[in-house]
């Protein structure tokens, strides 16, 4: 199945991206694997027609936002994302009807829509440079609480939060964190800054998902327990054999991030069925928002 992916990767003149929580068999057919953003810009920096990306809908919306000339293709437009879910246009209107004026920062786990109505986008890995970039004293940060207190904490700006947070990292607990640490008392403990504060005082470090994988090969460490979603640790495993990685909890699986299999990409690129798009007006303000995210660098 994997040699007939190639076959018609080649022949549609389409790249797949795969994010980093994908199942191992999705990685390893890839042509390009990381953070969803990242995956958008280097996919709109390719000369290919379609882009086929497994992940979740707000990941490929991303990638209509950077790519509109290009046919982006999710394999199982069912994936979907709670947190990104916890948020509607509506409701971020009404809230900012409810605050003084002030920026708004949203993470890209996240619909278009909610981008369109943003000032600024951030990722897990630049959400302290974003937050430090604005002027203004505070702000809303949206949908995920966890990722802005982490901000507010590095920052000192006033961050109002919303109530959002992701159900996979929210649910891990001290309590795990400790359990897999008494069974690996030399592993440095990695999270991701989805995960509630109190998960993120017990870190060693704190990275996004490519973050991750870059600390690893970096650090004198050779083993380390991993506070993110479980997929990771295939591209962690895969991009440094010699060293030992293991989850901080098994709960953290997202179901929606498992659904696209080998035979939805095949029925995809076969069939061109599974396209999303973004209306013209939307995508115009999320690029904007995006855009000041990715002049900061």
């Amino acid at each position: 199945m994997k040699d007939r992916i190639k076959s018609l990767l080649k022949e549609k003149n389409a790249i797949l991206l795969a994010h980093n929580y994908q199942p191992a068999e999705i990685i390893d057919a890839a042509d390009l694997c990381g953070d969803s953003l990242e995956l958008s810009i280097k996919a709109a920096r390719t000369d290919a027609e379609i882009i086929v990306f497994c992940g979740v809908h707000f990941m490929a919306e991303t990638a209509c936002i950077l790519s509109p000339d290009k046919t982006v293709l999710l394999p199982r437009t069912d994936a979907g994302c709670p947190m990104a879910d916890m948020i509607t246009p509506a409701a971020l209107k009404k809230r900012l009807a409810e605050l003084p004026p002030m920026p708004v920062v949203t993470y890209v786990n996240s619909s278009a829509a909610v981008k369109a109505l943003s000032t600024i986008c951030c990722t897990s890995a630049n959400v302290i440079k974003v937050a430090n970039s604005l002027d203004a004293p505070e702000m809303l940060m949206t949908p995920d609480r966890n990722l802005a207190m982490y901000a507010a904490s590095k920052t000192g700006k006033k961050i109002h939060l919303w109530d959002g947070y992701c159900p996979f990292h929210n649910a891990l607990t001290p309590e795990d964190v400790m359990r897999v640490r008494a069974a690996h008392p030399d592993a440095e403990f990695m999270a991701h800054p989805e995960c509630p504060p109190d998960i993120l005082a017990l870190a060693d470090v704190i990275h996004s998902t490519s973050g991750m994988i870059a600390y690893a090969g970096t650090s004198s460490s050779r083993e380390f327990i991993v506070g993110t979603e479980i997929g990771i640790l295939h591209p962690l495993r895969k991009a440094h054999p010699d060293k030992r990685f293991y989850p901080a909890s098994l709960k953290m699986e997202c179901l929606d991030m498992k659904k696209i299999t080998l035979a939805d990409i095949v029925h995809s690129l076969e069939t061109l069925t599974g396209r999303v798009t973004v209306p013209e007006d939307i995508r115009l303000g999320a690029l904007a928002a995006v855009e000041r995210m990715v002049a900061l660098a």
